[in-house]
């Protein structure tokens, strides 16, 4: 076989197939046991304690319900808290190290938080403290072995190939992919086998530029299409060059991407023991949510959201009346814009132009706008037009916090002058966002409006938490009565 045929055999290989596991379980799923497990482990241990030390006592059974409360609250407060350190997501989970440190700090805090509540809250009577001591003790011991018996599963899973990765890829030279061994695999990613592309090894400069370019296009369709959440870099650590090049193509994927130690480096760091200690990666792409912070801002959408849209319904009934009477038109505006890793979807607004301009020209509204009709511009001013969005929320189309989505139009113009932009995709688009909250909203008629906003966007993007999207809701109430930039 001559060397160019090999080669077009492994590009027929990596762009078509791209080693897809043979997963049988989704390891998105992973995360969501994990939390439930320690969750039901804190409640029963918390069972438990109260009634072992009653009856060890002489006392006789207790209630449970006291007891089912404490643990529930327990349990809430401490998988919130080691959920936004990654402590549930996948591949962590399934490395053989117990995160013995992370638990038991995890917990005795968590301990002493409950503690302060009781104390304030005054629970003493129905909730004895010899119960909460044997609880307090009770619980790091019951977490540590599901922590235990859950890595062995995972592991056990893993290697009989019900578990695979369909979230992570790895691009890399042909020679640093195949001296990654399973162990390796298993060590770096918690998985026996992953999504592998691998690059050419062309001379001519023009010709690898060439093949690199389509290996990435392909890696970027893959991801897309199987939701993928990491991208890992097996190259030379001298390869500066490739190393810059593939960094600046996945820029726009919403993935952490780590550039792996390659053979030379793992030689010198004893790599082989490396399976139940945390290996030497460099991040070069912060990942923009990891599964369980989106997990967490899903549910806050959802609840949040259908309550507005419950308490809302009479006003938005009343709005689409009055557009009815204001004049000929649909009541609803529909518009395609970029949501969540560039995938376009419909937008709902309430109907406030007499224009319905959703193709390759959108102009912008601006103040005093002939086109806004007489009920619209009331609408604009106090945001009611956007009402409709909480539909979209639901849909999971958007988030009630996040960058605002921009017209197609204004996408493809802003992306090709600001090299930032595309970022803002690595999140779902909101109703309402840290920029809007802090005046940067409306129409943005030069580059420093745009790069103003994206700016803010990126803040929000990478300083994310629940607290931080509970502010800007509450300041986006103050912002809609200030009508800042609203028309």
């Amino acid at each position: 076989m001559s060397i160019g045929s090999d080669i077009r055999d492994k590009l027929v290989r990596f762009e078509g197939s791209s080693s897809e596991p043979r997963a049988t379980f989704p390891t998105y799923a992973i995360p969501y046991l994990l939390t439930l497990a320690d969750a039901l482990t804190i409640l029963l241990s918390c069972i438990a304690g109260g009634v072992a030390y009653q009856l060890s006592v002489g006392n006789p059974m207790p209630a449970i319900l006291p007891h089912c409360a404490v643990g529930l609250l327990a349990s809430f407060i401490y998988t919130l808290r080691m959920s936004g350190s990654g402590y549930y997501d996948f591949p962590d989970s399934a490395k053989p190290r117990v995160e013995i440190s992370e638990i038991l700090v995890c917990w005795f805090t968590t301990g002493l938080m409950l503690a302060f509540f009781a104390f304030l809250l005054k629970v003493g009577i129905d909730y004895s403290r010899g119960a909460f001591v044997v609880f307090y003790f009770l619980a790091p011991v019951s977490l540590l072995g599901v922590r235990k018996l859950t890595k062995i599963a995972l592991g056990a899973a893993i290697s009989k190939g019900a578990i695979g990765r369909r979230d992570i890829v790895i691009i890399g030279d042909s020679n640093e992919i195949a001296n990654l061994e399973s162990r390796d695999l298993l060590a770096l990613f918690g998985a026996g086998e992953v999504n592998r592309f691998t690059l050419s090894q062309e001379v001519d400069p023009l010709k690898r530029l060439s093949s690199d370019i389509r290996i990435i296009d392909s890696v970027a369709k893959f991801v897309r299409r199987h939701n993928c959440r990491e991208i890992l870099l097996a190259l030379p650590w001298d390869d500066s060059t490739r190393i810059e090049f593939i960094r600046d193509q996945i820029k726009l994927l919403p993935v952490a991407a780590r550039l792996l130690p390659d053979t030379q480096v793992r030689s010198l760091t004893n790599f082989k023991s490396s399976a139940r200690q945390r290996v030497l990666a460099i991040e070069i792409q912060r990942a923009p949510l990891s599964g369980a912070q989106c997990f967490v801002k899903r549910v806050m959408d959802l609840v949040v959201g259908a309550l507005a849209l419950v308490f809302f319904l009479p006003l938005m009934a009343l709005t689409a009346m009055a557009i009815r009477l204001d004049g000929p038109g649909p009541v609803i505006f529909r518009q395609n814009r970029k949501g969540f890793n560039g995938k376009e979807f419909v937008i709902f607004k309430f109907r406030t132009m007499t224009v319905q301009e959703n193709g390759s020209a959108v102009v912008q509204a601006t103040r005093d706008d002939a086109r806004v009709t007489p009920i619209g511009r009331l609408l604009r001013s106090a945001s009611i037009d956007e009402l409709p969005q909480l539909l979209n929320v639901l849909k999971g189309d958007m988030s009630l916090i996040g960058p605002r989505p921009h017209a197609l139009a204004h996408d493809n113009y802003f992306e090709g002058i600001l090299s930032d932009y595309a970022f803002r995709h690595h999140v779902k688009p909101g109703i309402t966002g840290w920029a809007q909250c802090n005046g940067a909203r409306g129409a943005t008629p030069s580059v420093e409006h745009i790069a103003e906003r994206v700016k803010l966007d990126l803040w929000y993007i990478n300083n994310w938490s629940l607290w931080l999207d509970i502010q800007i809701l509450i300041k986006t109430f103050f912002e809609i009565l200030r009508k800042r930039n609203a028309y």
